[in-house]
């Protein structure tokens, strides 16, 4: 008799532990990876344009040399007066309106006249300053500075690229403060993976430490940049007014009867005018009644200089027979120094003054800032620092990229991290993104619209679901 044998088959593994759908670390790594989709292209673009920024004075003078460096003749040690290169600029350039004059910066500098076409359109003329003959001229909007200022500002998009740029700027904040985190809880995995000589551990290792020290950096401009904004800026300078303050100056002195501001006397120049005296009023001039004009270019660098302006002096010209010349002071390496003498072009006498001991608080703080936002305020060094945080700034939104293409998955999947950020069993997470939300209102806006994509489409579209990694 034969005893079958059964076989006992083998059994089953046990399953795997399923990964968690929510946790800090996780939902931290798919927010900074979302966020990213916004935030590379627009830092990118900050970037490369504030490099260019930073060093157009030393870079527009090469590309035009013919129109930006002159040389002194052999026995001229006088230049010619400003209201005698003026009328050169007025003779080659009957029909258009001169709206300002930049003095040199050096001696082997020439003169700029900032001039409005009857179009409308913006001419920035140069002059030479020993022989007063007209050089030429440049559209300064299309110049490789001022292309750069341009898509430095709002994507040369006016109000959509003003948003894009402002939403971006908001997410590069959620991708900062998530970095961190990541870069605070993910060290020793990054050394374990470094030890083992895993794929990708040392450009993830250099992008974290690079991202900690850009990150202060990207926390200060982003803070010290957000007065331009559109919506932002103008909300925080409606609450600032309404509470007695203001991000920039309110030249009361210059209020009795103003025919226009500042910024508003250079259109579209790209002159060094100070962000604190751009809203100040520009005051009417003495009624010009039987007089004759006294007072012109030179008698304006004369008052500005008696008033104790820095060279080189920019002077806005009158806009009409009551306006005056306004003579802003050099102090493009100390806010602390910004400050404009309204001079009468009857009587040459000063009409008002105003400067930054004049500014509200506020605007002292906005005002020193954005020196440093520029890389002015500490000569060289703030220069230096600003350039190599851009920098900087490129190298991450490089090596980020290059980490996900390192990892992407393969098959009809974007390879983001799966998690969600534990808001119900966390509630002061839910109030700080709710504060974080209304202290910056286009975040908060596209927040609630991510989330609403998040729970009634990606959710309810399986495809949708598996490419996103909806977890």
């Amino acid at each position: 008799m034969s005893v079958l044998s059964r076989t006992t088959p083998p059994a089953p593994p046990p399953p795997e532990p399923a990964r968690p759908r929510s946790g800090w670390f996780r939902a931290f790594w798919r927010w900074h990876f979302y966020a990213s989709f916004l935030v590379i292209p627009v830092l990118l673009v900050l970037a490369v344009t504030g490099l260019v920024y930073l060093f157009r004075f030393q870079l527009e003078p090469l590309l035009h040399a013919d129109l930006m460096k002159v040389s002194q003749p052999a026995g001229s040690e006088v230049t010619q007066p400003y209201a005698d290169q003026l009328r050169a600029v007025e003779k080659a350039h009957p029909d258009a309106t001169v709206v300002s004059m930049a003095e040199p910066r050096s001696a082997g500098r020439s003169t700029a006249f900032s001039v409005t076409e009857p179009d409308g359109s913006a001419r920035e003329v140069y002059v030479d300053p020993w022989t007063a003959e007209v050089l030429g001229e440049l559209d300064p909007d299309n110049t490789v500075s001022g292309i750069a200022i341009r898509l430095h500002a709002d994507l040369m998009s006016g109000v959509v690229g003003d948003r894009v740029m402002e939403l971006g700027t908001c997410w590069a904040l959620v991708m900062a403060l998530t970095g961190y985190y990541l870069f605070a809880k993910g060290w020793r995995a990054r050394r374990r993976n470094r030890q083992r000589g895993r794929p990708g551990a040392r450009l993830r290792a250099r992008h974290g430490v690079l991202g900690a020290f850009v990150g202060v950096g990207l926390v200060f401009m982003i803070g010290s940049g957000l007065p331009w904004t559109g919506v932002w800026g103008a909300h925080v300078q409606r609450l600032a007014t309404t509470s007695g303050t203001s991000l920039w100056s309110l030249d009361h002195g210059a209020e009795s009867k103003p025919s226009s501001t500042l910024d508003e006397s250079l259109p579209h120049s790209h002159a060094q005018l100070p962000w604190g005296l751009q809203k100040s009023a520009v005051p009417d001039g003495a009624e010009p009644g039987d007089e004759v004009a006294v007072a012109d270019l030179d008698t304006a660098i004369a008052v500005g200089e008696r008033a104790g302006l820095r060279h080189p002096m920019t002077v806005a010209l009158p806009g009409d027979d009551g306006g005056t010349f306004s003579a802003i002071g050099y102090a493009f390496d100390q806010p602390s120094d910004e400050r404009t003498v309204h001079v009468d072009r009857y009587g040459g006498e000063v009409r008002a003054t105003y400067g930054y001991d004049d500014y509200p608080l506020l605007a002292k703080v906005v005002s020193q800032g954005i020196g440093l936002h520029e890389g002015r305020s500490l000569g060289v060094p703030n220069l230096v620092a600003s350039a190599l945080f851009c920098v900087a700034v490129i190298a991450l939104g490089v090596t980020g990229p290059l980490m996900w293409w390192r990892r992407r998955p393969r098959g009809p999947r974007l390879g983001a991290p799966r998690g969600r950020l534990p808001v119900r069993s966390t509630p002061l997470l839910a109030v700080a993104l709710v504060a974080l939300g209304l202290f910056l209102p286009l975040f908060g806006i596209s927040l609630v619209a991510v989330l609403l994509l998040d729970r009634f489409v990606l959710r309810r579209v399986p495809a949708l679901g598996d490419f996103f990694a909806v977890g």
